[in-house]
């Protein structure tokens, strides 16, 4: 009831803003100060008969960008987006709201750094996470494998994804809702305005809600007596997820001091409940999370400042927000029949009323300099704090609880950009990377053998380094080369814990990688009608301390830790061909041979039996299908029907390393089907789209044991004007 009532009055509070906007949005205004600038470089870059989208991955990097725009009228969020991207594998642990974890050419979680905008969200907290995020909030998607552009300054060690917002001229209105199976509903609101005198609005907003009560089929499953049933069809039963985000920004756009200074601030909120840990045979029924984003931020972008072809941009944000673990119910739950009591008080797992801030903050700031027409220097800085504190409100002097969790990363980075337009471009960079972490750790005093708590603080600085060139053998063949000697340095969760399914491991390395990509790029059209396109990238991975994840001992949470060496020798390949306007079709596919190469493991002389092992619990190879077909001005002029089809496959995989005993458990093979209908009218200002997902209601698998939804039907209803 909570929860319908917040809803309630945030829609509200929003289709009064957007009535304003409309307002505006119909009326024409022709004046240059509607046109808010990209941080984007790329997008200062007006090539006549190229799109944006076309342009970025006309890059030197390894790199490929996904047009948003053309899924608005789907029910896709960010991350099924994205796993529709060659070399991009994306698992969950469920339905909305669940757990993710994004895989680039073999490197996964953490190796991968996201950006909204070029700035890193990785301190956005729960509320503002990929697989929660619509498809309508961006325009495009650049995905950068490998080597990654100076200008995202991160530690990304696997590459980078870029979301770049919806940021439409002038006046705009884009609001969508969609309703579907597992009581899933979806809303979504993008509007902004620009004035004559430069004054500008942007304001987006959205929420996600399920039940995600789909069937699920185990094997095995027992009831409060002991007793075994096999085979058991049943409906998850404590796996409600919720969210919602607004963000504001308002500010001016193309002053003599600003190209672009806004004030922002996102709010947010969300509610999960906990179905299971990390295998379906651990299963709860009361465990629950909350949390909330109060983040402020500025923004501010100007060309030419001072002197011709110095462009500063700055970014800063911090965030405000809490997150509480509630696990108060002393009971026991099973998959069949009714809990029982625990005996021994506190919760499921735990225990515990956990609430804490991780008061996490960020500043960026990218200083380029336009020596003439074909060089160019950049100058980028990342600093990053996170804090968090927090208590447990069950027991406040618990000591694991209050002990400080502290880390402070700055990375540094300066580049030099060669380019000869439509020809070739070549550019190096360095970088300098520094974290420091603080906690305390627990010891044990050698007289007394009582335990206790006692600071522990650790500082790393490091070098890396890298280079990408890119070459046109004609205006239709372009060929690249890109290698990095990358740093990534462990993230806050993967130190201290993420309080629900990922254990903290203070003593984890930094881990560092030698990437090399070499890509070719093909187009070409016959008759204009006809017109083809393919690419194809090889990748080679060969890294040290990596940083992985695998089971506690009693398989009931993840913990992060290092492998001395990883390799990994892969590649992709995409083909996409179009006929007129009636027809999109295309498919790709990733190979990625990711193995062991650590020979010795600690306390050991002998060879490790899994020496060169494929790398466990890790696909290694998987692609994507898909056809659309069009109907121009069906039902009338300006209308619009296509229908379309997407295929998933992903080869099965061992769950644990294939050398190691006789447990040859894996995550079996996946083929979904999707489906849709989608109709248009009036040139796109009135969308209907019908969605089957999982259509042949298979058994889905990303992780061992932990079920993906059985077949949904969804409806998408949506709703777009603007006077460009």
């Amino acid at each position: 009831m909570q929860y319908n009532k917040i809803y309630t009055a945030v829609l509200w509070a929003m289709v009064i803003s957007v009535g304003s906007l409309k307002a505006q949005a119909v009326r024409r205004d022709t004046s240059d100060s509607d046109k808010p600038q990209d941080q984007h470089l790329i997008d200062s870059v007006v090539v006549h008969g190229r799109t944006q989208v076309q342009e970025i991955n006309r890059q030197a990097y390894n790199v490929t960008a996904l047009d948003a725009k053309s899924l608005h009228n789907t029910t896709l969020d960010l991350s099924h987006a994205l796993d529709r991207v060659s070399g991009v594998r994306v698992r969950e642990t469920g339905g909305v709201g669940s757990n993710i974890n994004f895989s680039l050419n073999g490197f996964s979680g953490n190796h991968v750094r996201f950006f909204l905008d070029g700035v890193p969200i990785d301190n956005m907290g729960t509320s503002f996470q990929i697989n929660n995020i619509p498809i309508n909030f961006a325009d495009r998607v650049e995905v950068y494998k490998g080597v990654v552009p100076i200008w995202l300054g991160s530690d990304a060690l696997g590459g980078a994804v870029n979301i770049v917002s919806s940021r439409s001229r002038g006046n705009y209105v884009d609001v969508s809702y969609s309703y579907g199976s597992f009581n899933t509903h979806r809303t979504a609101i993008n509007a902004g305005m620009t004035n004559k005198n430069g004054f500008t609005l942007q304001l987006s907003a959205f929420q996600n809600y399920s039940d995600n009560n789909y069937w699920v089929t185990l094997d095995e499953a027992s009831d409060a007596s002991g007793q075994y049933f096999r085979n058991q069809r049943l409906r998850r039963f404590h796996d409600q997820y919720h969210n919602e985000t607004l963000v504001a920004k308002v500010g001016v756009v193309n002053k003599p001091y600003a190209d672009r200074l806004l004030l922002g601030m996102t709010v947010g909120q969300n509610y999960k409940e906990m179905q299971t840990g990390a295998r379906m045979a651990s299963v709860f029924g009361a465990w629950h999370r909350r949390g909330n984003l109060l983040m402020p931020s500025l923004a501010y972008q100007k060309k030419d400042l001072l002197l011709e072809g110095l462009d500063v941009t700055l970014n800063a944000n911090y965030n405000f927000g809490e997150e509480k673990s509630i696990d108060t119910v002393a009971l026991r739950y099973y998959w069949i029949g009714e809990p029982t009591e625990t005996g021994r008080g506190g919760g499921e797992r735990d225990g515990g009323l956990y609430r804490y801030r991780n008061n996490n903050g960020l500043a960026t700031a990218t200083v380029n300099y336009r020596i003439n027409d074909n060089q160019q220097v950049t100058l980028n800085n990342v600093f990053n704090t996170f804090d968090r504190k927090g208590e447990n409100e069950l027991n406040p002097n618990q000591a694991r609880y209050n002990v400080p969790k502290k880390t402070n990363k700055n990375i540094l980075g300066v580049g030099y950009i060669y380019d000869i337009a439509d020809r070739w471009n070549i550019s190096v960079f360095g970088k300098f990377y520094h974290q420091t972490a603080i906690t305390d750790t627990l010891g044990t005093d050698p007289a007394t053998k009582q335990e206790f708590y006692q600071e522990a603080r650790k500082s790393h600085n490091y070098f890396g380094y890298g280079t990408a060139a890119s070459y046109f053998l004609n205006p239709k063949l372009q060929l690249k080369g890109s290698y990095e000697k990358s740093i990534r340095l462990p993230e806050s969760d993967e130190l201290y814990g993420d309080v629900e399914n990922l254990e903290g491991n203070y003593r984890l390395r930094p881990e560092s990688s030698h990437n090399a990509n070499l890509g070719l790029s093909y187009f070409v059209s016959l008759h204009d009608a006809h017109h083809f396109s393919f690419s194809g990238s090889a990748i080679y991975r060969y890294s040290t301390d990596y940083i992985y994840r695998i089971l506690n001992n009693n398989q009931s949470k993840y913990v992060p830790a290092n492998l001395d060496g990883v390799s990994n020798i892969g590649g992709d390949v995409e083909v996409r061909y179009s006929f007129r306007d009636l027809l999109i079709a295309g498919a790709n596919f990733t190979y990625q041979n990711v193995r062991n190469q650590q020979k010795y493991e600690p306390g050991y002389t002998s060879i490790s039996p899994v020496y060169q092992d494929r790398m466990p619990n890790l696909p290694y190879a998987f692609g994507n299908a898909d056809a659309s077909f069009f109907l121009k001005d069906f039902g009338g002029k300006g209308n619009r029907l296509s229908v379309g089809y997407n295929l998933l496959y992903v080869q099965q995989f061992y769950l644990y390393w294939p050398s190691r005993g006789g447990d040859k458990k894996f995550v079996p093979q996946q083929l979904a089907h999707d489906a849709n209908i989608t109709y248009t009218m009036q040139n796109g200002r009135y969308n209907i789209a019908l969605e089957c997902k999982n259509l042949t209601d298979a058994l889905l698998y990303d992780n061992f044991s932990l079920q993906k939804p059985s077949r949904g039907f969804y409806i998408k209803f949506r709703y777009f004007l603007s006077n460009q």
